[in-house]
Formats: structure tokens, C-alpha cells, sequence
């Protein structure tokens, strides 16, 4: 039976779990994942469990954050002054927006602190610094 190597373009079925056992992301109501192995379209931990599998089966990988999000980079936290927030945005935390870099690159940022004079930025991506379990089954290598 062929397995799944670089360069496959491959469908699969995931749910993917914190290490609190708090599922953050499954394909089960949906259609399945497709990516291209070795392409780097998903995080590398990701790819290097796919990569070998078979057609129907199951596996069960841990990730640790340096193969998946990356550790959390405190220098990527921004505290900005309310009076540059844009009067329509009502900050509270939680909520995910889209802004500018000096070198003019579009960040997504997560609001995480909130106060009358300054509202808190967080641009590490949302599962930085946290190891990933992924229930994975390989539904087809096309």
C-alpha cells in the first residue's frame, strides 16, 4: 500500500487538542484537510506526521511548540495608546483585528488587556508557545 511522502498532495481527517485536552480545531463536520507535503502549507510537526502514513490509517502525534507555533515572543506584545485605536473599534479582549507595522506588514493581533488609557496587542499567533495533540486519519493521497 503506498504511503504518503514529499510532494503527495494528501486529504485528511484531524482534531486537534491543547494539552488541557481542549479541542481547538477538528475537520470532523466538514470536508477534509487538503495540503501538499513538504509545501509548508500547515506547521512542520504536522506534515512529519502525515508524511509515511497509509490510506485509512490512524495516529495519534504530539507536537511540541517548536514544530508547530512557535514559543510565545514577548517582544511581539504591544501596549497602544486608546486615542490611536479607531473610534468605530470597541476593544475587548478576545477580540482578533488587523493592523499596520512600521514597515508597513499587516499584522493579526489579539486584544488581551484592556484599560480607559491603553489596550494590550498580542501578535504571537493564538497557539504559540503550546504543545498540540492531533488525532489523525489519512483519507486519500491524490
Amino acid at each position: 500500500m503506498t504511503q504518503a511522502k514529499d510532494g503527495d498532495t494528501v486529504k485528511i481527517h484531524y482534531t486537534g487538542r491543547l494539552q488541557d485536552g481542549t479541542v481547538f480545531d477538528s475537520s470532523n463536520d466538514r470536508e477534509p484537510l487538503q495540503f501538499n507535503i513538504g509545501s509548508g502549507q500547515v506547521i512542520p510537526g504536522f506534515e512529519e506526521a502525515v508524511n509515511g502514513m497509509k490510506v485509512g490509517e490512524k495516529k495519534t502525534a504530539q507536537i511540541p511548540c517548536d514544530k508547530a507555533y512557535g514559543e510565545r515572543d514577548p517582544s511581539m506584545v504591544m501596549v497602544v495608546d486608546r486615542k490611536h485605536v479607531p473610534s468605530e473599534i470597541d476593544p475587548e479582549i478576545g477580540l482578533r483585528l488587523q493592523v499596520g507595522s512600521p514597515n508597513g506588514e499587516i499584522l493579526a493581533v489579539t486584544v488581551i488587556e484592556v484599560s480607559d488609557e491603553n489596550i494590550t496587542l498580542d501578535a504571537n499567533p493564538p497557539l504559540a508557545g503550546e504543545e498540540l495533540t492531533f488525532d489523525i486519519e489519512l483519507v486519500e493521497i491524490a
